[in-house]
């Protein structure tokens, strides 16, 4: 009960306001969830028979049990890589290449922007005809799939590049979580943690590793120890941590920018260093803030003391940094910009720990005594909050890649 008490989930779960929470992961609350992108069926009333011999039928089958056979190994050898499957024909297309030939994956992923610029080119110049009953109804439903598949396709281009970040990073992304034996550990995979560390900023990791001892409190040195702790808790955190190095990525770019160009609001390194130590310590700068940002209540409290804060937080330069933006710029930064990023935080974080089953009490709250238990150390739990952040952050940078070539993020 002790290390389940030590477990903290954030307190804000980083969203946008704009977009519909179909995750049971992210909308524990809810009963009923309707899947992010439903699937359109369209009949039609004429057909063209088609005469084949039957070697013709023949070579047919065998072509078709050739591509169903490719099809399932590649799924089989992508699920190895990534725990979420890639389903459209882009997705596919984009799985083969993650793993004969990762480094071409975005020479591929241009080459399907070019396209889906095309067809949306076409799509907007083509004239809608005149109504005239049902009509004008089955030419904006076939429009609305194409936009729904040009989306999906988008989405699947976003975690393609995301996994072949990883791949080239040489980390390997934790498998589906499964409790197949109720007396062993789910986090039975290597850890990454050195590797994971590396592919942040000094001052971005100093950030993380509060972020760690936010939630691990106590915990956090302690590698040894498992727990039962709620599958569907971890995952809420796991996604809150996404979204937590998505924010932060987004940030620490502005910062190593203005860094870059000796424009930071304190100055240079050496001037911030001079400044502090003639100025008395009333008059120092504090991170206190009443901003509402989703760890900033977290980030100061009545325990502070010089040089840390409560509960293992440090501060550092770039909380210092991030605390002295507006409430309308931290909105701005803590907001995940586009449907498809935060579609594929979702869908990712499900692969993963599975669709929980929510049943709500007649008193709104939530029955836990469906929520399944997994044990997992601690140690695992820091890695998965690190690969969590991490993903946040290779998702902050592949949306900007993608947006440059085929614009879809909304300002």
């Amino acid at each position: 009960m002790e290390a389940m008490a030590s477990f903290r989930s954030p307190q804000i779960l980083y969203k946008n306001p704009g977009f519909g929470l179909s995750s049971s992961i992210f909308a524990a609350h809810r009963i009923g969830f309707l899947p992010f992108e439903s699937k359109a069926r369209l009949g039609f009333k004429g057909h063209f028979p088609v005469h084949l011999s039957k070697h013709g039928r023949q070579r047919l089958a065998a072509r078709r049990s050739v591509v169903r056979a490719s099809s399932s190994s590649s799924m089989e050898d992508s699920s190895r890589i990534a725990p979420l499957q890639m389903e459209s024909p882009v997705g596919q297309f984009l799985s083969q290449i993650l793993v004969s030939h990762p480094h071409l994956l975005p020479a591929a992923v241009d080459q399907q922007l070019e396209q889906l610029q095309t067809d949306r080119e076409a799509e907007m110049n083509k004239d809608e005809p005149a109504p005239s009953g049902t009509d004008i109804v089955l030419y904006r439903r076939i429009a609305e799939v194409k936009a729904n598949e040009r989306k999906r396709a988008l989405e699947e281009m976003l975690y393609a590049l995301v996994v072949q970040k990883f791949v080239v990073a040489d980390v390997s992304l934790v498998p589906a979580i499964s409790q197949s034996d109720p007396s062993s550990r789910v986090d039975q995979w290597p850890s990454q943690d050195e590797k994971l560390e590396k592919l942040h900023s000094f001052e971005a990791y100093e950030m993380i590793k509060n972020h760690l001892a936010l939630i691990l409190g106590q915990r956090l040195g302690d590698s040894d120890s498992v727990a039962p702790i709620s599958k569907l808790r971890v995952g809420q955190v796991y996604a809150a941590s996404v979204m937590y190095g998505y924010f932060l990525k987004r940030v620490d770019q502005r910062f190593q920018l203005e860094k870059s160009m000796k424009i930071l609001p304190w100055g240079s390194d050496e001037e911030e260093s001079v400044i502090m130590q003639a100025m008395p310590d009333e008059s120092r700068p504090s991170i206190r803030s009443e901003l509402t940002h989703p760890e900033a209540s977290s980030w100061s409290s009545p325990g502070d003391t010089e040089g840390g804060l409560g509960n293992g937080i440090k501060s550092c330069r770039l909380r210092s940094y991030v605390m002295s933006f507006d409430s309308d710029t931290l909105q701005k930064y803590a907001t995940i910009r586009s449907k498809e990023a935060f579609s594929i935080i979702e869908k990712h974080t499900e692969a993963l720990f599975g669709r929980p089953e929510i049943v709500i009490t007649p008193e709104g709250t939530i029955d836990s005594s469906k929520d399944e238990l997994i044990k997992i150390s601690f140690a695992g739990l820091r890695s998965l909050i690190l690969e969590a952040v991490t993903f946040g952050s290779f998702l902050w940078d592949v949306e900007s890649y993608i947006d440059c070539r085929y614009h879809f993020v909304t300002n």
